[in-house]
């Protein structure tokens, strides 16, 4: 077994540890996000808090980990004689982005159930996370039917597996610990909302911090046993006060001025719901527990709005997670009505002699974002995924390969909803929101023989395949005698997500600012609709003499938003290079995810210029797309009262519909999935 390395022995991230360690306190807060840019030590700092949770008593040989005393009477390895427990160390429990639905819930034998009455089931991973952590790295990826059942098990506290009639329930109670870099998209709302606390980690700029983070790494590979042994001390240290606080929160008060406070600033924030008010209060009280009080103060609910609400006030993906401090200060001021109980903002990194956050640690600076590097003062990733809320209107970003005349960014018009958009036919992709495709999830639509485990039972079709046969198999009691060979598996029709590539033109003839910023706001509304609807998005901009990849696919739509936020126009039209680098990037994705279908839109006014007979160039990279059925707008930005119509040409060379700007503002460019979807069905005749 690999040794885990020490939570004492983390750099910094105070914020960090803080979070986990309230949990580690009071379960009841709900779990804690970690969001971070890559290689900030996020899993490695999960990973080492299960070592610290006290030892778990559980019934012996029950598979559901039930308290011996109080046993889950609905335990499906029960009913529980009252008998001594047994300890064990609480588990940490991982979900893999890419798990079944049977690994995380648990697997039911379809065959036995049928023919012998017999409930035969193997538990999942919520079974095995109960009373302990379940961790999901990269947990802004995970699947939106995984996502369901975490939200019914969290919500419910149990966990349920029903085939075909055929129900199994067992308790599923959990604290849930999740990891994310925000670059590679954002959390559903509803299971954003389910999180009690949420953190942000980025790398300290600070050499001596990341001399010491390395310093301390290079240590721990050469001899992992070795280093957790020179941090024993500290870990058995830090797992005593957990002890001594959870001892001391049951007795901790929870005034009535510290609840106004907290109701104060939820309502001042615009919080939806209760669920942070709830949140709040346990984790004040939580921080009073850590620190060895007995009672509340208001530097405790101040770092607990601090945890607790900035990802619930999120209101679209674009909005940047955070909360303005000054406005805290004066809400809480305000609600204790004297200035005595408030805090001054000091203690950021938790109450308590060591503050808080540290746990016991020898004072260090981190190598991984310390004290003075907290979310509200992140810096920039470095790779322009900031949001839109972190760049500043009008700000130029570089030039562009052969750009001339450059001109400053144009802000984006206020986005507006969007009809559907979808790509026709019937694909494979992964689960979305958008275009009609077979999936695990949806109507049934019919069977099939299972390919590998069965998922879905069709009940119909194999009670239908298994009749005839009866009276061979010698069927005598009242069960139906079912073979491997009679199972069918329902296929269903749901929603794909679909690979939205845009590609802009950043020419002169672009530079027109109430042009370019009605272009930005369709762009973003496009965007905001890619979010909601679970698609890959992904940026190609073409000016002066080359296009480039501002972005490549991905799943983060509010990086998508950042880049289009910074582009500068200027220089010549090559659409033709536009297109062939839309076609490179269209290739490159079919080889990494062939089931992902994409949708091209072209937003230009399609006056191509530069180069040897650039509109001949244009048009021949534009069959390349209609040549491999890619279904494509083109949005004709063309103004004034003598049009070419260009546009319109390049629309039917790609095989795809055209829209003008005028109609694009009036409307939306969504409004044409009628007409995408007729154009391609014209094609494919």
């Amino acid at each position: 077994m690999t040794t885990p390395y020490p939570f004492t022995a983390v750099v910094g991230m105070d914020d960090l540890r803080l979070g986990l360690l309230l949990n580690a306190v009071s379960p009841a807060v709900g779990g804690v996000l970690v969001r971070g840019e890559k290689g900030t030590a996020k899993s490695t700092a999960v990973r080492a808090l299960s070592a610290l949770l006290p030892a778990v008593p559980v019934v012996p040989g029950c598979r559901f980990s039930c308290d011996p005393g109080a046993p889950d009477p609905a335990c499906p390895d029960g009913p529980h004689e009252s008998a001594d427990g047994v300890s064990r160390d609480a588990r940490m429990v991982e979900l893999p982005v890419g798990a079944s639905e049977d690994r995380l819930v648990g697997a039911l034998d379809i065959e036995r159930a049928l023919a012998d009455g017999v409930k035969a089931f193997e538990p999942g991973l919520l079974a095995d996370a109960h009373r302990g952590i379940l961790y999901v790295d990269e947990v802004n990826l995970l699947h939106d039917h995984l996502v369901d059942l975490l939200l019914d098990a969290a919500a419910m506290g149990a966990s349920y597996v029903e085939r075909e009639g055929v129900s199994v329930r067992h308790a599923a109670r959990f604290l849930l610990v999740g990891t994310m870099n925000p670059e590679e998209g954002e959390l559903r709302p509803q299971l954003l909302d389910r999180f009690g606390l949420t953190v942000e980690v980025a790398a300290s700029r600070d050499p001596d911090q990341r001399v010491e983070v390395v310093r301390r790494r290079l240590a721990y590979d050469d001899d992992p046993a070795g280093f957790a042994a020179r941090w024993a001390d500290e870990e058995s240290e830090l797992r005593a006060r957990i002890v001594a606080a959870r001892a001391l929160l049951p007795s901790v008060r929870l005034g009535d001025p510290a609840l106004r406070q907290i109701a104060a600033t939820c309502a001042a924030f615009e919080v939806d719901g209760m669920r942070a008010d709830i949140v709040m209060a346990r984790t004040a009280t939580a921080l009073a527990a850590w620190a060895g009080r007995s009672d509340v103060t208001a530097d405790d609910v101040r770092q607990a709005a601090l945890l607790a609400l900035p990802h619930r006030r999120r209101r679209n993906p674009f909005d940047a997670p955070g909360l303005d401090e000054d406005k805290l200060d004066d809400t809480l001021n305000e609600s204790a009505g004297e200035s005595s109980g408030d805090g001054d903002g000091g203690d950021d990194d938790g109450p308590g002699p060591d503050g808080g956050g540290g746990g016991g640690l020898p004072p260090q600076r981190d190598g991984d974002g310390g004290p003075g590097d907290t979310p509200r003062q992140r810096e920039p990733a470095g790779d322009g995924a900031d949001t839109p809320a972190q760049q500043q209107p009008g700000e130029s970003a570089p030039a562009a390969p052969g750009g001339g005349g450059e001109q400053a960014a144009a802000k984006a018009a206020e986005p507006f909803r969007t009809r559907m958009l979808s790509v026709p036919g019937l694909g494979d992709g992964a689960a979305g929101r958008r275009s009609r495709a077979r999936t695990e999830h949806g109507r049934t639509t019919g069977s099939r023989r299972p390919q590998g485990a069965l998922t879905k039972l069709h009940l119909a079709a194999t009670v239908q395949a298994a009749a005839p046969h009866q009276r061979a198999r010698g069927r005598s009691g009242r069960g139906l005698v079912v073979r491997r060979d009679d199972l069918r598996q329902a296929t269903r029709e749901g929603r794909e997500g679909n690979l939205v590539l845009f590609v802009v033109d950043a020419s002169g003839s672009m530079a027109a600012r109430q042009r370019m910023s009605a272009v930005k706001g369709a762009v973003l509304s496009l965007l905001l609709d890619a979010y909601q609807r679970r698609d890959k998005v992904g940026l190609v901009t073409f000016r002066g003499k080359d296009a480039e990849i501002a972005l490549p696919p991905t799943s983060s739509v509010d990086a998508a938003a950042a880049r289009l936020d910074t582009l500068p126009t200027g220089g010549r039209t090559p659409v033709a290079a536009g297109l062939l680098k839309a076609h490179e990037v269209l290739r490159v994705e079919r080889m990494r995810d062939p089931s992902r279908r994409p949708l091209l839109v072209v937003v230009t006014d399609g006056r191509a210029t530069g180069g040897p007979d650039p509109v001949a160039l244009a048009a021949r990279a534009a069959r390349l797309h209609e040549a491999e059925g890619v279904a494509s707008v083109v949005v004709d930005c063309e103004t004034g009262p003598v049009r070419l119509g260009l546009a319109g040409e390049l629309a039917q060379r790609l095989g795809g519909t055209a829209v003008t700007l005028d109609e694009l503002r009036a409307e939306s460019i969504a409004g044409l999935v009628k007409d995408v979807q007729s154009t391609s069905s014209r094609r494919a005749a």
